[in-house]
C-alpha cells in the first residue's frame, strides 16, 4: 500500500507523526478520507474522532476537539485544539463529564453565555466516549 506521512498538533507539542495509508476525519461539512496522492486541500474540522491506519498495520482512533487540516504533497497536517488517544480516554470520567454537562444545559436558557460553554463540554465529552468505544474495535 502507498503511504503519505502526517502529523497531528496541538498548540502544546506535536503530539502525534508518522506514516498512513489512510487517515479518516470529521469535517465540518462531512467525514472525510485522506489516502496518498489526495489533492491539495484545506479543510475546517468539528470537534470529532480522527482514524489513522498506519502503514504498519495499526488502527488509531483519537479523540480531537476541532481544528483544521492541509493536505499537500503527500503530507497531512492536523492542528487540533485537543488530541487524545481512544485506548487511553477513561470512559467513565467521560461519561460523568457529560452528565454534569447535560445538568447545566437544563438549567440555563439558549441565550445566555454558558449555554454555548456548556453544549461545547457536552459534545467533547461524547466524543471522548465515541472515540475511547471505536479504539476497541
Amino acid at each position: 500500500m502507498k503511504e503519505f506521512e502526517y502529523e497531528i498538533v496541538t498548540p502544546e507539542k506535536r503530539t502525534v507523526s508518522g506514516k498512513a495509508v489512510s487517515m479518516t476525519f470529521a469535517g465540518v461539512e462531512g467525514s472525510f478520507q485522506t489516502l496518498y496522492n489526495h489533492a491539495p486541500m484545506i479543510s475546517a474540522l468539528e470537534v470529532g474522532v480522527i482514524k489513522v491506519e498506519t502503514s504498519e498495520g495499526s488502527k488509531d482512533v483519537y479523540a480531537e476537539g476541532g481544528g483544521v487540516v492541509e493536505v499537500l504533497n503527500n503530507k497531512v497536517l492536523a492542528l487540533v485544539s485537543t488530541l487524545e488517544l481512544g485506548d487511553e480516554i477513561d470512559s467513565e470520567r467521560a461519561k460523568r463529564a457529560a452528565e454534569r454537562a447535560k445538568a447545566k444545559l437544563k438549567d440555563l436558557k439558549r441565550d445566555e453565555a454558558e449555554y454555548d460553554q456548556a453544549e461545547h463540554a457536552l459534545k467533547r465529552a461524547l466524543n471522548r466516549l465515541r472515540a475511547s468505544e471505536f479504539s476497541k474495535y
